[in-house]
């Protein structure tokens, strides 16, 4: 099992804030904390990453022993996210419909790393790419989504079509549900506090305390699935 720490802009524009929340994310039994490199970055917004902070986050996520990553989202940020040494990329469904030539060129320069790709805004029925190191993850890209918007949840997860969750709702029972289908890969927003208005993503993020629950009972789940239970 993997579970992501989507940390991306809960940290409200405060960089030394992020700090806390990998130190958080790592002792909640997240396995990578993710960012948002190329989103809402320009002068003045909320989330202006450049290559120094980039290296310094990627230094925090290595001095809690947890793996670092970045959904890359614009020409810009995949400059920046070249010039590190990071070996996962995240590519969120937003990229994959707005700028999907940036996507394919992202795909065919890094064969060698591992590649976790949303489909929330995808429409084909076939997947975009099949190669090896690309694991597609399930999501819908409504913040937050309820149950009535999961109509096409899968029935079973799997390395042919998704193999893991990129969650939207409130609460971490979906994510568990998931799990119980199979899925390896768990993505889940993490936030220092859910009544916190900045921006949209705290109130369906998971606390430190939920996203241990989530780890500690998702990892239990999985393992009676793996043996058949």
């Amino acid at each position: 099992m993997i579970f992501i720490s989507e940390i991306g802009m809960n940290y409200n524009g405060n960089f030394s804030l992020i700090y806390e929340l990998v130190k958080q994310s790592k002792l909640a039994g997240a396995n990578i904390c993710k960012f948002q490199l190329g989103w809402r970055d320009k002068p003045g917004e909320i989330n202006q990453l450049n290559l120094e902070k980039v290296n310094q986050i990627i230094s925090w996520c290595n001095y809690f022993e947890v793996d670092p990553m970045f959904s890359i989202i614009s020409e810009n940020a995949y400059e920046i996210f070249k010039k590190t040494n990071l070996k996962k990329i995240k590519i969120a469904s937003r990229s994959l419909k707005f700028d999907f030539k940036l996507v394919k060129k992202i795909v065919e320069e890094n064969a060698d790393k591992q590649i976790y790709m949303s489909l929330g805004m995808w429409e084909d029925e076939k997947l975009p790419f099949k190669q090896n190191n690309i694991d597609y993850l399930f999501c819908v890209s409504k913040y937050p989504s309820f149950s009535e918007d999961l109509n096409n949840f899968p029935k079973k997860f799997s390395k042919d079509s998704f193999l893991g969750f990129s969650d939207h709702t409130i609460g971490i029972d979906t994510c568990l549900l998931a799990i119980s289908r199979g899925a390896k890969i768990i993505e889940k927003h993490f936030t220092l506090d859910k009544s916190n208005t900045t921006i949209r993503d705290h109130a369906l993020s998971a606390t430190p305390e939920e996203f241990r629950n989530l780890v500690n009972l998702g990892r239990e789940i999985h393992k009676k699935v793996s043996l058949g239970i």
